[in-house]
């Protein structure tokens, strides 16, 4: 932001639990710095972060939504930049793009509901993704909260490095590091807090190290760029607290913030080389893009993190990944549903870049002769698919066109047509998020759909040999059809061509024996047991005959695809079914009854390691038995669990389930 130094800019990105009052802080933190006049609140629908109408009537945060206000402390003025995001997993897409855009985190923790699954969830991709981070203790003003409890569960669960930098007592918030507080009834815990952010912040500088040894205090600059490099190792995890609802704490809790989280200076970002990128208002203009939008007014809107240099309006950039020239028109400064206009942004701001030619997600722009490349957001594989269509006739036509408009905001949502069963199918994070997806495609292209269990993509084989003959003989008056083959069926071994033409004596004349293969070939689609395509198969024409006035291309192709019927039926043919391989991760006290489960669904477990103290199963799995296994694996574990999966081969279906499926298509087809 103009006339912000870039050593006075910090950025973070708020994360935890949902329900833990990460968007109410959001709220109570844009409202003291005056970018609202009033607190907005989630219940009522007037959050300035969750104001979709997903995220109202959801009464949860459904997307990442970036704000840039100043603040002043009564000695100067800072910039802070910070991103409210959801805390359903069905929405980790949003919170992974969030992550990339910021320096730091803050993680909200309940003072009543203490430690939950979005809490370790939070912490543990922080750790992933290596974001300093703090922790902001929340609800302090409800009934049987305490600061001193919950700070005592964040230590014994988080670690002893988790330190207040300010604190709750005594129906007042009190800064640790302040002079002369650590009298009275808590003057030995605020005196014990502070000894420790002393020496951690010594730890970070020889000369800082010396001078505390030495028995000298260190000066206020001092300690406070000390406690920026623990925090930005790792070191300190510092505590805040905040009562949002009734709007106090949020004055200290910003100046703490700023005081010991690291900023664009003390945290450059580094580029896919590990290199860091240069952050000064000066150097070449690096900027990523982390989300995109298609907003209703503005049209598609580019968020940019800048990383260094200055961007200014009319300044025309080079996508690096594309190749392209890109002329920024205007800078909008994200404020919710109402972005303003900005004149230049320096690193560590946060910009919206309307009308962009080509440029998405993981996208870096630069000053024109300037080139940095930077690895890309990864996001995890969709949990949970199911089949899409239109409600009404009139939009069957319409519904590719909305899908693409809705996955080109969200790389977590994808959107495949399957050939072999003629669905279009939705692949998402969980059924909240695929609900949404069915609320943008309203509001963005006005097409109704609705979902349904996908059918699974079966296919036919053989296991052993089967001979076939069938002579097509038709006559009509004038000139009639004729076409007699005789073929082999067997097994196909990898690597080895499906076609085998053992024809000899001229019994199928040579320019007829296309017409075979192509007769085959149109059969493999439709197998003998449930109408499903055939896949290795292996199949020779070797006998045959021919008439020299009535055989055509035609008679040989129906006479082919007869006999390869007849000889996959005595060839033992099979069902087969898509097989999975998932990674289910829980805590060590439902291993018994995802085990079970996973038995249960007729899966193989291949084995089981330790990841971040949480039990990895991997089992492999019919995809026929995983359709809703998201939503119950959530209900089991209490939604401690979760799980990622891959295809990963075709197997034989056993028999009784066979006999269900075959059963099944043979009702549909009498139905037709």
């Amino acid at each position: 932001m103009k006339d912000i130094a870039i050593n006075d800019v910090r950025s973070f990105v708020l994360l935890g639990h949902t329900g833990s009052g990460k968007t109410t802080l959001c709220d109570a933190i844009l409202y003291k710095t005056g970018l609202t006049d009033r607190l907005g609140l989630v219940s009522a629908g007037t959050s300035l972060s969750d104001f979709t109408e997903e995220e109202i009537s959801r009464k949860s945060s459904v997307y990442a939504q970036s704000f840039s206000v100043m603040f002043n402390d009564g000695n100067k003025k800072s910039q802070i930049v910070l991103i409210d995001s959801p805390g359903v997993d069905d929405f980790v897409g949003q919170v992974n793009c969030a992550c990339r855009a910021v320096n730091s985190a803050l993680i909200s923790v309940d003072a009543v509901a203490g430690i939950q699954v979005g809490t370790t969830k939070a912490w543990r991709r922080c750790q992933t993704l290596a974001i300093p981070r703090g922790i902001v203790v929340t609800g302090l003003d409800r009934e049987n909260a305490s600061f001193a409890k919950i700070v005592g569960d964040i230590q014994s669960v988080l670690g002893a490095k988790c330190i207040p930098v300010m604190l709750f007592a005594d129906g007042q918030f009190v800064d640790v590091l302040a002079e002369n507080n650590d009298q009275g009834r808590i003057g030995e815990m605020i005196k014990s807090y502070k000894n420790a952010l002393v020496e951690c912040a010594a730890e970070t500088d020889d000369a800082l190290l010396e001078k505390y040894l030495g028995g000298e205090k260190l000066a206020d600059e001092e300690l406070q760029k000390g406690l920026r490099k623990a925090v930005l190792k790792g070191s300190i995890i510092p505590v805040f607290a905040a009562m949002a609802l009734k709007n106090e704490g949020i004055d200290l809790l910003l100046k703490k913030i700023i005081q010991v989280f690291p900023g664009p200076a003390d945290d450059p970002i580094k580029d896919v080389g590990n290199k860091p990128v240069n952050p000064s208002p000066d150097a070449p203009f690096v900027g990523y893009v982390w989300c995109t939008v298609n907003d209703p007014y503005a049209g598609k809107l580019a968020y940019l993190r800048v990383c260094g240099g200055t961007l200014k309006e009319n300044t025309e950039l080079i996508n690096v990944a594309k190749g392209h020239k890109e002329r920024v028109g205007a800078l909008l400064v994200p404020h919710g549903k109402k972005p303003v206009a900005g004149s230049e942004a320096k690193a560590g701001d946060i910009v919206a870049l309307p009308k962009l030619k080509n440029t998405a997600i993981n996208d870096v722009l630069c000053a024109v002769g300037h080139k940095v490349e930077f690895a890309p957001i990864v996001f995890p594989n969709p949990v949970v698919s199911m089949a899409v269509s239109a409600k009404e006739q009139s939009d069957e036509d319409k519904i590719g066109v909305a899908l693409a408009r809705v996955v080109e905001d969200d790389p977590t949502l994808r959107v495949e047509r399957r050939v072999d069963t003629n669905e279009i199918i939705v692949s998402g994070m969980g059924d909240a998020h695929l609900d949404v997806a069915l609320g943008q495609m309203k509001r963005k292209s006005n097409v109704t759909a609705e979902y349904r269990t996908p059918k699974v993509p079966y296919k036919e084989t053989v296991t052993g040999l089967g001979e076939g003959h069938y002579k097509h003989k038709k006559q009509s008056g004038g000139r009639g059809q004729y076409a007699e083959v005789y073929c082999k069926v067997a097994p196909k071994k990898a690597n080895e061509e499906w076609f085998n033409d053992e024809v000899v004596g001229g019994v199928i004349p040579r320019n007829f024996i296309p017409a075979c293969e192509k007769g085959f070939l149109e059969a493999m689609p439709h197998g003998v047991l449930a109408g499903y395509p055939m896949v290795d198969v292996k199949v020779t024409v070797y006998d045959g005959s021919y008439h020299d006035v009535d055989s055509s291309e035609i008679a040989f192709k129906i006479a082919a695809a007869r006999a390869m019927k007849e000889a996959t039926s005595k060839a033992k043919p099979v069902l087969l079914e898509p097989i999975v391989t998932a990674r289910v991760t829980v805590p060590d006290q439902y291993m018994g009854d995802i085990n079970g489960d996973l038995n249960h669904r007729r899966g193989r477990i291949l084995g089981v390691e330790i990841e971040d103290g949480l039990q990895v199963i991997t089992a492999e799995v019919p995809m026929a038995e995983m359709f809703r296994y998201c939503s119950e694996l959530r209900s089991i574990t209490g939604g401690r669990g979760s799980f990622e999966m891959s295809f990963t081969r075709y197997d034989i279906v056993p028999s009784n389930i066979a006999q269900k499926v075959i059963a099944g298509a043979e009702k549909v087809k009498e139905e037709e």
